[in-house]
Formats: C-alpha cells, structure tokens, sequence
C-alpha cells in the first residue's frame, strides 16, 4: 500500500469520513489532503511525523514499509546489541522453529531476572559506619524435599545480617522447608542467595523444577540431595537455577 493508501485508511477507521472533515481538524486545505491521499502529491516529513502521531503508528507502516502499526521506542545500542539482533533477524528468517526456541528462553530468562531485580530492590542499606544491613525475606520458601510451588508463601519479614564482605552479593534470603539436605542445611534454616542463573557443577543453588522451587547441589542433568533418605531430581529443558546460596544464618 503507499501513502496515500495508507492515510486514506487511517482516516476513515478513526471516524472522518470525509476529506472535508479531516483537513478541517488538521487546519489544512482539503486539496492538500487529496493530493496526499492520491499519491499526487509526496508528503513532506512534518506532515508525516505528525500523522505518526496523531495515529499513533510507526511511519514505516504509514510509507508501506511494514504491516506492523506499532511504534517503537528508540534506545542506544551496543554493538554486540546490534549484532545479536542480526543473528535473530537470520534466525526468523531462515530458522521460524529456531526463533521460538530463542523467544521461549527470553521470556524465561526475563521472567526470572524481573524476580531477581524485584528481589534486589527490597533490599535498605544502612550507613556505612554500621556493622549490619537489611535484607527483605524472599516470598517464598525453597524445598529441600519433595518440591515447594514458587510463590506459594509470603515472607514479608526483615532480617539483619552481619555486614561482612563474604554477604556482600546477597541480595535476599529463603527459608529451608524439608530435610533432604541434611545435615548442612536443616528445615527452618535462612539460606542468603546471591543472584544467579547459573552456578558451578558441585554448588547448591536456589532451582526451578516444573514450577517447584529446589535447594539442592548441582549435579550433571540432576539436583542432588545431600540426605541419602531423598532422591535426586532430574533437570529438564525448562529447568533454571535461580541463585547460589552464599551462607545461611
């Protein structure tokens, strides 16, 4: 479609009807807009900013450049940014399945450092001078036995932990629910994780599992319990790690 195409439409799914009553609210004459609607006449760039506008569409759609209506918002990029919005652009293309596969592990990885990030930002510092900082209880607890569904309690509590340099990547606290990994850490215990999507093969970590949340050792393709009464549990491809503990109190 071109231009003219394009406001002709726009026009008349926003209610004017005629030219008449369109150039009267553009305060522009009604030939003018005929010359722009028939293509005789090539908008200038003022025109068209303003017609972006007062559509609310990006001007790409409204120069047939794309379909796509939405506007988008301009942000300074890196070149690695750049770079990696070419591959995805060559995925899209030439690998449509490739592109669900890479948009499925945004949306989780995004999911989860939104968690982390609200997480962090509960966290009050106090002067410098002090020998403790507050941390806010994280909303859930994590299971050391057979699962505990993230999310499922609330935790609004504050907790004070020395302000020692090896807590300084804490970002916030669980509680232990189980025993499965006894006897280092027991039911009850308050676990300090630091932020993580990952950690090292033989660390314990924070984990996803089918929507249960895990404190558990890392192990290959396989979170292991450190009492011998509980079995291991299996990773899978949606599994996540959600964060290293760094101590507990």
């Amino acid at each position: 479609m071109t231009f003219g195409d394009r406001l002709t439409q726009l026009r008349k799914e926003n209610g004017y009807t005629t030219r008449k009553s369109f150039a009267e609210k553009l305060n522009i004459p009604e030939t003018t807009l005929r010359n722009y609607e028939t293509d005789e006449r090539e908008a200038g760039h003022t025109f068209l900013k303003q017609m972006s506008d007062f559509f609310n569409v990006s001007c790409d759609y409204l120069l047939g450049l794309t379909d796509d209506r939405e506007k988008t918002e301009s942000y300074p990029l890196k070149k690695s940014e750049y770079d990696r919005i070419e591959k995805y652009r060559l995925i899209s293309e030439y690998s449509p399945d490739g592109a669900t596969v890479v948009d499925t592990i945004l949306d989780r990885e995004y999911s989860i450092a939104n968690q982390l990030k609200q997480s962090a930002s509960t966290i009050v510092e106090l002067p410098s001078t002090s020998s403790t900082r507050r941390l806010i209880e994280y909303y859930h607890s994590v299971s050391a036995g057979t699962g505990q569904v993230i999310f499922d309690d609330v935790y609004p509590e504050r907790i004070t932990i020395p302000n020692d340099p090896k807590y300084k990547r804490a970002a916030y606290a669980v509680k232990v629910n189980g025993h499965s990994m006894e006897p280092t850490y027991s039911d009850g215990d308050m676990l300090l994780i630091e932020p993580s999507c990952e950690v090292d093969i033989g660390e314990i970590g924070i984990f996803n599992v089918g929507g249960q949340a895990y404190v558990k050792k890392l192990g290959h393709g396989e979170l292991i319990s450190l009492n011998k009464e509980y079995g291991n549990i299996k990773l899978t491809e949606e599994s996540n790690c959600m964060g290293r503990v760094v101590d507990k109190l």
